[in-house]
């Protein structure tokens, strides 16, 4: 298995996972696979060969990562005739009230989500055995996720962030996200696009409160506002539907059972 941005939060889990699922990894650095850098990722993935790619690397603010780097990995996970399974995100939809399914069409607004979405159309368009995952916000135990260090850096007295009480998504750990990644990693008859994230709809203040309840007790003491008060524009209510994945056996745990 040839990871792409093993760095990363999600990466430092999937090594954890692959032990458990009993893959070799091959993960090479930016400064061995810079995936911009098209002729490099097609020589090297063809010369490696492996069974799976799994293609991890982002960056949040860059288009030539997201997209033409998605473009590369995905062209050269074919011309291998490796598996290829994609991360995605949910911000590639706009928000509404209802849950998404896997073939609802995409229509974020932000550029990130634009580029997302087009990075996953370049996915389905190069062929091959490949699967696009969609999920939601990430956070760990072990390894805290960028909105954990958030809460505690309000606990330390070091932020005065507020949580919205009215922007929903949904969830889900990291060693959750990653063992489904290695299982379906061995499950070459799964293809197209899957949503794999938590169980429940929370609210990034509801999230807020369980994170600082693990953390010392003290979520009294979280500030909380709705994204109007805050004056920005902000996704509403983006929930995906997991139900497909869950009935391929694919299951995250709650925030309550994961924190427990």
């Amino acid at each position: 298995m040839l990871v792409t941005g093993i760095s990363g939060f999600l990466g430092r889990h999937l090594l954890d996972a692959s032990e458990i699922g009993d893959w070799e990894l091959l993960s090479p650095s930016k400064a061995v696979l810079d995936v911009r850098q098209r002729a490099r990722v097609l020589d090297d993935i063809k010369t490696w060969t492996p069974n799976v790619v799994v293609h991890l690397a982002y960056r949040r603010d860059d288009r030539e990562t997201i997209v033409d780097g998605t473009r590369h990995v995905a062209e050269a996970a074919a011309a291998a005739g490796s598996r290829l399974i994609h991360l995605s995100t949910d911000v590639v939809f706009a928000g509404r009230d209802r849950p998404y399914r896997e073939d609802d069409t995409p229509d974020g607004e932000s550029s990130y989500g634009r580029w997302k979405a087009t990075a996953e159309q370049l996915v389905l368009r190069a062929g091959g055995n490949s699967l696009i995952i969609r999920t939601s916000l990430l956070y760990g135990t072990d390894h805290q996720s960028p909105i954990q260090r958030d809460v505690a850096e309000v606990l330390a007295g070091r932020s005065e962030m507020r949580f919205f009480t009215d922007e929903y998504r949904c969830p889900a750990h990291a060693g959750d996200l990653a063992a489904a990644i290695v299982a379906l990693a061995d499950r070459p008859e799964v293809t197209g696009i899957l949503h794999v994230a938590g169980p429940r709809r929370l609210s990034r203040a509801d999230l807020a409160r369980a994170f600082a309840a693990r953390m010392d007790g003290r979520s009294a003491e979280l500030t909380t506002c709705s994204i109007n008060e805050s004056g920005m524009s902000r996704l509403a209510n983006v929930v995906l539907d997991c139900s497909l994945a869950n009935s391929l056996g694919i299951q995250c745990r709650s925030v309550e059972d994961a924190l427990r």
